[in-house]
């Protein structure tokens, strides 16, 4: 309900499809940050749906190739992951922060 709320509010569907229409400036900065990651490794944890159609499970797996170590995580679900497996996240999340030295 409160979803709704928020996407209903007046101008949002501009700043979506504004959002939307410049996402090919997005990936011109891949490289850049794939570079960053090669450079500066950070711990990275990927939770993806295995059965995402907007960004498939291999954006999930490219991380890999600049972050050997990072924890790839596939779900059985699609795009919006947080609204149908959110306990499942929430404690891949609490248990990769839990495995990260202390700082």
């Amino acid at each position: 309900m409160r979803d709704s709320a928020w996407l209903a509010r007046p101008g949002n569907a501009e700043v979506q499809l504004a959002l939307y229409g410049d996402y090919p400036s997005n990936r011109e900065l891949y490289p850049a940050l794939h570079a960053t990651f090669r450079e500066h490794p950070v711990p990275l944890l990927a939770v993806w749906g295995r059965n995402d159609e907007i960004f498939g499970p291999d954006g999930a797996r490219a991380f890999s190739a600049d972050l050997p170590d990072a924890r790839i995580e596939l779900l059985d679900g699609g795009h919006f992951l947080l609204e149908t497996h959110l306990p499942e996240v929430a404690a891949l999340m609490r248990e990769f922060l839990g495995e990260l030295p202390a700082r």
